[in-house]
């Protein structure tokens, strides 16, 4: 639950909501007024696009919109309001609205309702996966009280899924280590990430993606904030650690171009909203503070 409402920036958490989230599962018996509705189409957000503005449903009931629900979940209430994650049945549009992926969203919502959004996709998707039971194949059913899939043959319970993984700015003296993955769009460069294996720590994570994905070893390695990634369903861990040893040698499945950059001749980076670009962001505020 965050608890941030100052209206001071810097008493808002690094990644965090700016006001009140309390998660829940039951809804209120009675609760008059409107509620924001996150409603998905194969995991694409319902919003409405007033003169370029884009904005998250807030109606009373989610009938008001005109659209099909399949499934609805109660999510918690955000600075006292009921939020929902709603399961849409087609790709009916009411007038006035869209479909978009949530990236493309991204930067365009308020980040609270982003964050949200996140929320809700990932509690959709995971009731849209698990409606049989992985170890029996039976139907499931859902908890009351708790976010939980239970099959009733066997009993096994089903959580939402949660993938952790890291993401670490790597310094070598005035140098940060940049790299472009892939996948990415040409030019785009960023710090380097990946996800954290079965029985292993994630500061054992941070010295085998690095050792991997550009062949350099790293220590001191040391917390630097998280970010919940709904894409589709991760848990960004970020640090920061300083280079220790070895030259750069690319792992070419992975990643495409890397290199070390100076803060004041960085490449195209990611925006401050994400993880990616706070780190590489901190690295330029220390540069410039060491001047």
């Amino acid at each position: 639950m965050a608890t941030y409402d100052s209206s001071d920036p810097r008493e808002w958490p690094l990644f965090g909501m700016r006001k009140t989230f309390i998660s829940e599962v039951a809804p209120p018996q009675e609760h008059a007024g409107p509620a924001w509705w996150f409603a998905f189409h194969r995991n694409r957000l319902l919003v409405e696009v007033v003169e370029d503005v884009v904005r998250v449903p807030y109606r009373e009931r989610v009938e008001e919109l005109g659209v099909t629900v399949v499934q609805r979940h109660y999510l918690g209430r955000y600075d006292g309001v009921p939020c929902h994650a709603v399961d849409l049945a087609d790709e009916a549009l009411p007038e006035g609205m869209g479909f978009k992926d949530l990236r493309q969203v991204y930067g365009l919502l308020e980040e609270d309702l982003f964050v949200l959004g996140g929320r809700a996709v990932q509690i959709v998707e995971w009731d849209r996966t698990h409606q049989f039971c992985g170890r029996c194949g039976s139907q499931t059913e859902s908890k009351e009280k708790e976010r939980a899939k239970i099959c009733p043959k066997c009993g096994l319970h089903c959580f939402p899924r949660l993938s952790p993984a890291i993401i670490v700015a790597v310094e070598r003296g005035d140098k940060i280590l940049l790299a472009r993955s892939s996948h990415f769009p040409r030019g785009l460069f960023s710090v380097l990430a990946g996800f954290v294996e079965p029985g292993e720590t994630i500061e054992e994570c941070v010295v085998r993606e690095v050792k991997e994905e550009v062949g350099v070893t790293v220590g001191n390695i040391r917390y630097f904030g998280s970010q919940p990634w709904p894409f589709p369903n991760s848990l960004m861990i970020g640090f920061t650690a300083e280079y220790l040893s070895g030259e750069l040698e690319l792992d070419p499945t992975e990643i495409a171009e890397a290199g070390w950059f100076r803060a004041d001749a960085l490449p195209n980076i990611p925006g401050r909203i994400s993880i990616a670009g706070r780190l590489i962001k901190w690295f330029q505020e220390k540069s410039q503070a060491a001047r």
